[in-house]
Order: structure tokens, then C-alpha cells, then sequence
């Protein structure tokens, strides 16, 4: 990750994007070999574009997931490793998002998209039996259109799920870490790169492109998963904290020696094999009618620390 990913400035955000499509989310070939046990059929209905993903004899229940990749790369395909393995473990559907991308389609466009799904998902799907998921920057995505639900008086899922989430465009839950320095993928700068090509002119501090530092009260139970080394560990304990402050359930759970989006590697890695399945029974414990999933949420060969971080 270190040799191939990591760089310490990427330059404008058409180079960045360039770079960034090219080396981020998994390979067609990897996400095809990853992608057994479901049956996927493309979706584009009034302006939501996806994919869906269903497992043979699906419970009811639905997971609409939304990828990340800086906000300029990745799409539903890429990700396949994670959908598929989370429509498997869990017996549920799975609708995985296509938000245009940066700097192409620049701020708010991926929350505009974003928010248009979980809208059209919500009425048309019992929320109760509703799961969000995302990574990195879909993670994000995710906070961000749950508060923007809540103010706009949307019901909310049963569930939420956060993979190393990127909700703060100023990286001030990063700024002057120790830790900083061993994230094998990016550099503190890196936040600032991304967050020009995603933004353009419109302000870090928008609580639809910085989700952590909006009012976090009202939400569904949310599990967040993050590296013990990564950049955005911090992003993920000022949330949970932030959560909990307002009276809100959290989990956060920190995986040890793992890099950014290590999930992407189920079915190569045990810890991304194991995160996954953690998740996939958090969901599977909310959604109705409440049948808990079959695989145990921690490997014991894999190490995996509950934070709360103060």
C-alpha cells in the first residue's frame, strides 16, 4: 500500500482524480471471483442508478450501501467484494449506489445522490427493515444523509454501518496525531487534495461534506470500524464519542494492523473476513424479524479492540 497508494500530495483534482480511479477499488477480475452466491441486475428508476445484489432465498430486509473512493473514484462494481460478502453473510438484498463523482460532478452532488436514494429506498421499503452501510467517503454519505433524514423528518433505518468513515473535509480530528504518519495508504495533506476536487468553492465546514461536525442526536444504532494505524481513525472516534454524547448508541471497533479499506480483501485477509462478518450479525441484530446471523462477529485469531474514545 505503501509503494503503490501512498503519496504525499496528488497533485490538481483532475490528476488526482486520474491517479485515484485507477489504483482505488478492486479490480473487475477480483470483484467478479468475489462476487458468487448472488445474483446482481443493474437498476436505473427515476434518476437512482445501481445495482442490486440478492442472495438465494433472501430474508426480509434490505442494505443500501454506498462506496467510497475519495468522492472521485470506485462504483457499485468495485465494491462487489464487500456487497456480495454482506448479502451472503446477512440473507438480505443489498442495493449498492452509483453517485456521480468529482470533480466532474462536483459538491453536493454525491450527497444530492445519496439523499435521493435513501428517499426513493424509503418509500418504497419498510425502514424498520432497512440497513445503511458505507466505507470511507460512502461512509460519510451515509452520516451525512442520516442527519440531513432526521431534519427533514424521513424515517430512520434500524441500523447504520460506518467503514472507516471520512466526515471531516478540515481533517482537524487528524491535525497534529502521532499516529498520523503510519496510515500505509495517505498523508495528512491527502485530506485537503480530496476535499478540493470533491468541494470546488463550497465550505469544508458544510455538514453535508462534513457530517462529524454536525448535531449527531436522533440516529440508529451505528457501528463504526476503523485501523488501529489508518488516517481516519480519528474521524471515527470524534463520531462515536460524538453519538454517544448525544445520547445515541455506538460501537466502535478497532482493527489492529489493518489499512484503510481492508474489507475490500474478504476472502484473502481473516481481518477483512472478520470485520465483515462482525457487521453483517450488527445488521442482522437490528433488522426484523431479528434473526441474528450465523457467523460469530470476532474471529479468534484476529484481533479486534472495543473503543470508546474519550
Amino acid at each position: 500500500m505503501r509503494t503503490f497508494v501512498r503519496r504525499e500530495r496528488w497533485g490538481t483534482p483532475q490528476q488526482l482524480a486520474k491517479r485515484a480511479r485507477r489504483i482505488f477499488g478492486s479490480p473487475t477480475w477480483w470483484a467478479r471471483s468475489r462476487s458468487f452466491g448472488v445474483d446482481i441486475r443493474p437498476e436505473l428508476t427515476d434518476g437512482i442508478r445501481g445495482e442490486w445484489l440478492e442472495p438465494r432465498g433472501p430474508l426480509p430486509g434490505l442494505i443500501l450501501y454506498v462506496h467510497g473512493g475519495g468522492y472521485v473514484a470506485c462504483s457499485a462494481v468495485t465494491h462487489r467484494p464487500v456487497t456480495a460478502a454482506l448479502a451472503r453473510m446477512t440473507q438480505r438484498k443489498v442495493f449498492s449506489l452509483e453517485y456521480r463523482l468529482a470533480p466532474e460532478h462536483p459538491f453536493p452532488a454525491a450527497f444530492d445522490d445519496a439523499l435521493a436514494a435513501y428517499r426513493w429506498i424509503v418509500a418504497h421499503e419498510e425502514p424498520s427493515q432497512l440497513a445503511f452501510v458505507g466505507d470511507s467517503a460512502g461512509g460519510g454519505l451515509v452520516l451525512a444523509v442520516l442527519v440531513a433524514a432526521r431534519d427533514a423528518g424521513l424515517p430512520m433505518p434500524a441500523v447504520a454501518v460506518l467503514y472507516s468513515p471520512w466526515t471531516d473535509m478540515e481533517g482537524t480530528a487528524e491535525a497534529g496525531t502521532s499516529d498520523s504518519e503510519k496510515c500505509a495508504m495517505f498523508a495528512p495533506a491527502n485530506i485537503h487534495d480530496f476535499g478540493n476536487a470533491y468541494l470546488d468553492t463550497a465550505s469544508r465546514r458544510d455538514v453535508r461534506a462534513s457530517p462529524g461536525l454536525a448535531d449527531l442526536s436522533g440516529l440508529p444504532p451505528i457501528l463504526i470500524q476503523a485501523g488501529d494505524t489508518e488516517l481516519l481513525l480519528g474521524d471515527a472516534a470524534r463520531v462515536d464519542r460524538s453519538i454517544r454524547q448525544h445520547g445515541g448508541s455506538s460501537e466502535l471497533h478497532v482493527f489492529e494492523h489493518v489499512f484503510h479499506g481492508w474489507q475490500m480483501l474478504e476472502g484473502l485477509m481473516p481481518e477483512a473476513t472478520a470485520a465483515l462478518r462482525q457487521s453483517a450479525d450488527f445488521v442482522c441484530d437490528h433488522l426484523e424479524p431479528g434473526t441474528a446471523g450465523a457467523l460469530p462477529r470476532r474471529a479468534a485469531n484476529i484481533h479486534i479492540s472495543e473503543t470508546h474514545a474519550n
